[in-house]
């Protein structure tokens, strides 16, 4: 009987101690960007980001393996400092703001595959349709901020090709090329703020 009871203290205790691991962190949304970049008319490209979303990581250790990572991306945010062009984006062409009002990710799996190099695995929906993407992560350091809160910064990078994800529009110019290009960088600025 008393191995049962140091047995069952052992398994609470580690439990407990797994819990008490468990760190929250949320974007500072004043400085993180979630940014996009895509060919127009083969020759160049064009920019843009996002201005409303939520991110959220929870830490499972002491370093970040393990954690889970959500973000929500409101679409009609979008940005290229164009407002015809913001609109057009906004249409039933590409996002459908309107019906599709956010794209989500949610990680599966956040692998540590080299010293602060990480490897985010998760899915991403847009327009309800949902892929699994990679993030190639590079993990910048933990700071005390100005505030005294801690803060955690990542940069993140993939590339998908929008029309995965229903978004099709490919009108084409002269000599056969696409207007606005397939595959879309997605580049992320991630300053967290522990809760």
């Amino acid at each position: 009987m008393k191995q049962l009871f140091a047995l069952l203290g052992v398994t609470i205790l580690a439990l407990t101690t797994s819990f008490a691991q468990n760190v929250t962190w949320v974007a500072d949304k004043a400085h993180t960007q979630i940014t996009f970049t895509v060919s127009h008319l083969v020759i160049t490209d064009v920019t843009g980001r996002f201005g409303e979303f939520d991110l959220t990581l929870v830490q499972k250790g002491e370093d970040f393996s393990g954690s889970d990572l959500s973000a929500t991306i409101k679409t009609a945010s979008i940005n290229t400092d164009n407002e015809k062009r913001d609109g057009h984006l906004q249409s039933d062409d590409f996002l459908n703001a309107q019906k599709y009002p956010a794209m989500t990710f949610k990680s599966k799996s956040f692998e540590k595959v080299g010293d602060n190099r990480y490897k985010i695995t998760g899915d991403l929906t847009i327009r309800d349709v949902t892929k699994t993407v990679v993030l190639d992560t590079k993990y910048r350091g933990t700071v005390k901020g100005m505030m005294g809160k801690m803060k955690a910064g990542f940069k993140a990078t993939t590339t998908i090709n929008r029309f995965d994800y229903g978004v099709k529009w490919d009108k084409t110019f002269d000599t056969g090329g696409l207007v606005v290009g397939e595959d879309i960088e997605i580049n992320l600025l991630v300053e967290l703020a522990q809760k």
